[in-house]
């Protein structure tokens, strides 16, 4: 089996290119360690929104609209406002909504750290480290470095990102994966023979006008048990921040977390795990028509530092001075018989 794992070239930028069997992989620190390309060759699959069309500086404008991006912090904080146990943080905000959206770490360019092969695995590492040095700084002078992990052997892409506290103060901590899953991703695909199935929980998490969560929830209607039928069509068709809790499942008699996007005429699959880490699911497609779906994990509720509710319930976290917290992700392809 041919393993490889390699500083490359994209364009004129550093990427880490890895390739592990069937399967290849970009990875963008450019763009805030982006999983910008996967591929597996054998079952000609292209998991990721991709356009190589798009120059370096027309990819930046849209990052979380590509590949899949890594968030901190994701989706919204209402009116910029960022309440931890020891200060208030004010950002500035920059959606039509007046909120601060999907946070700077995105938008930064990280450091190759290394990249390996080890056994049958490739394997690329990169960070960031956020610090004085950093633009943000004076609005938020909360130091923290976070790590990027890229293993790619014949099953997939297993992804990990460890945030660490580096300051005196309390880091807010909230991950966020606006996962860019191409709608259809085969070759031959059609756009209405996408389905997705997620593991969500049994209500649904209402949003007021400015998208924003009321901090009510209501039980599941038709278009939101399609999602647990794996009878949704994620095209075609408005998909706009349905947002759920995120839960675990029996799938092929194991434990499942994550979600599966198939093609019903060819039963090729995607596979996306998520770790335990991650509380709630944001679905959106960008009014539907641009051939993507963002099943989008994240471990906080939207605009939790501000919420009126317990922490066990918004997965509102912190990290104290030297503390480091991990999330795992797995994504890789399946042939149905």
């Amino acid at each position: 089996m041919s393993v490889s794992a390699e500083v490359g070239k994209y364009k004129d930028k550093d990427v880490i290119l890895l390739k592990s069997g069937d399967y290849n992989a970009m990875i963008a620190p450019f763009m805030g360690s982006n999983l910008l390309r996967m591929r597996n060759e054998k079952m000609g699959i292209e998991f990721f929104r991709f356009d190589e069309k798009l120059s370096i500086e027309e990819l930046k404008k849209e990052s979380v609209l590509y590949g899949l991006p890594t968030l901190f912090y994701g989706n919204r904080l209402g009116n910029g406002v960022l309440k931890a146990t020891d200060y208030t943080y004010r950002f500035e905000p920059n959606d039509p909504e007046g909120n601060f959206l999907h946070g700077f770490l995105h938008n930064r360019e990280h450091d190759i750290v290394s990249t390996e092969v080890r056994n049958s695995q490739a394997i690329g590492k990169t960070r960031y480290v956020y610090d004085e040095k950093d633009p943000l700084f004076s609005v938020f002078p909360v130091k923290f470095t976070a790590d990027f992990t890229f293993v790619l052997n014949d099953d997939g892409m297993n992804y990990e990102v460890t945030i660490t506290n580096n300051s005196d103060r309390q880091l807010p901590y909230s991950i966020c994966n606006h996962t860019c899953i191409n709608a259809p991703f085969t070759e031959d695909g059609k756009a209405l023979d996408t389905r997705i199935f997620a593991t969500i929980g049994e209500e649904r998490w209402l949003l007021g006008p400015k998208f924003l969560p009321t901090t009510e929830t209501v039980p599941l209607d038709n278009h939101d048990k399609q999602y647990q039928t794996g009878s949704m069509v994620p095209v075609e068709h408005v998909i706009d921040n349905d947002v759920y809790p995120v839960v675990t499942s029996d799938v092929d008699g194991k434990e499942f977390r994550g979600a599966i996007i198939s093609d019903v005429s060819s039963r090729k699959e995607i596979r996306y795990e998520v770790d335990r880490g991650f509380m709630f699911w944001i679905f959106w497609n960008y009014q539907g028509d641009k051939g993507f779906i963002c099943p989008e994990p994240i471990t906080w509720m939207i605009d939790a530092p501000n919420l009126p509710m317990h922490n066990e319930e918004s997965g509102y976290a912190e990290l104290a001075p030297g503390e480091a917290r991990t999330i795992k992700e797995h994504i890789y392809s399946i042939q149905k018989l």
